[in-house]
């Protein structure tokens, strides 16, 4: 099998849907499973990516993380040829998609799709819901000419079917528990940052409106001042509401680490007591399964597809979506038993044990041959 992928963000970029697809190209090594990635061009490093096709670009408008490629559609297909691809995945809507769109129709190549974010919750932050309906005729257009939807969660799922949306199919997220995990705990993190606090709550993820950090800043601000004398705050990420959310808790001496990654991402996870997680617009929510491979709890949203992740009461609590006083009952909640926090580390951590990469990948790749095989059965009996 050769895989082609459409995707207008890619490694070394640092949003959920590029660490995600890097982990995907990297299982395809692993199952000697050749592959192509056309991508914008993020000028990093072009040099060591050499299974990676990349194009002029410049920031998407709503979302930087991803990018808009100018690219010549002939010389995309004359790529394609030279590859000659069993299956093009596209994986973001953009311009890299409607390029993967083109060469699979012209080549008369199976093409499926994944659903990565919720665009349409993005516009209520932004201010412009006025576009709602154009952007879901769009695309409901751009999906639909795929053989396969995939989408990461059941509320995504749902969310789709809602909208019209047909063919599709359950592709989850998974987690690494040996890159992510308790014994990966060290007091580095206290030592850095002069922390004496008894625990350490924890963000971690983009610096935007479509995060909630509205409901961040106030749940951190409204803390009864019992707890709040105990909790130092460590906020994971960057993004344009940095700025913003760092002069609304100025007072509350709120650690700002920047972007993190790799084993010092995993460390700070792991020497964290409580992950707290406002989003109501995530597809998935790839972080709350690190926090728990790392023995966190996590406090989410009742929206999005946290709540296919979190069960209230057992590996975390769920809040209402948007009211910071639901959050902080939550938290308050928690840290009033000791040994129920801690069971619900444990049961976090049981669940993300069971998540592995492999088996979800393994799924997928059994899911783009069962399309490539329907496609074969279709042409031969017209």
């Amino acid at each position: 099998m050769r895989v082609a992928l459409f995707s207008d963000t890619y490694y070394p970029q640092v949003n959920g849907v590029a660490r995600t697809l890097k982990r995907l190209t990297n299982h395809f090594e692993k199952r000697n499973i050749e592959y192509k990635v056309f991508t914008p061009d993020i000028q990093e490093n072009r040099e060591s990516y050499p299974n990676v096709y990349s194009f002029t670009s410049f920031p998407f408008l709503f979302y930087p993380e991803c990018r808009t490629a100018i690219a010549n559609p002939k010389t995309i297909q004359k790529q394609l040829k030279d590859f000659s691809p069993t299956i093009i995945h596209v994986t973001t809507p953009l311009t890299m998609g409607l390029y993967g769109i083109r060469g699979a129709k012209k080549m008369n190549i199976p093409l499926v799709s994944s659903y990565h974010t919720h665009f349409d919750l993005y516009l209520d932050y932004y201010k412009m819901t006025w576009i709602s309906s154009l952007l879901w005729k769009y695309m409901k257009w751009f999906y639909s000419q795929s053989d396969r939807i995939f989408v990461p969660s059941p509320e995504t799922r749902d969310h789709l079917l809602n909208q019209g949306f047909s063919d599709l199919s359950i592709w989850g997220r998974g987690v690494d528990c040996q890159g992510y995990s308790p014994t990966k705990q060290s007091n580095r993190l206290r030592k850095m940052y002069n922390i004496s606090k008894k625990y350490i709550f924890l963000y971690v993820g983009r610096l935007a409106p479509e995060k909630d950090l509205e409901t961040l800043g106030k749940i951190i601000k409204n803390l009864s001042p019992s707890i709040k004398n105990k909790v130092q705050w460590v906020i994971v990420g960057d993004g344009p509401m940095k700025n913003d959310l760092m002069d609304k808790t100025k007072e509350d001496k709120v650690i700002f680490t920047g972007y993190v990654t790799g084993d010092d991402l995993a460390e700070i996870y792991a020497s964290s007591d409580l992950f707290v997680f406002p989003s109501a617009s995530e597809t998935f929510g790839n972080v709350i399964l690190e926090a728990y491979a790392s023995g966190l709890p996590a406090v989410v949203a009742d929206q999005g597809g946290v709540t296919n992740l979190v069960e209230h009461g057992k590996t975390g609590m769920i809040s209402k979506a948007h009211q910071y006083e639901s959050f902080i009952e939550n938290i308050e909640e928690l840290l009033k038993n000791e040994s129920v926090f801690k069971q619900m580390s444990m049961n976090a951590l049981h669940l993300a044990e069971k998540q592995s990469w492999d088996k979800i990948f393994d799924e997928l790749i059994f899911d783009y041959e069962d399309v490539c095989s329907t496609g074969l059965e279709q042409q031969m009996w017209g």
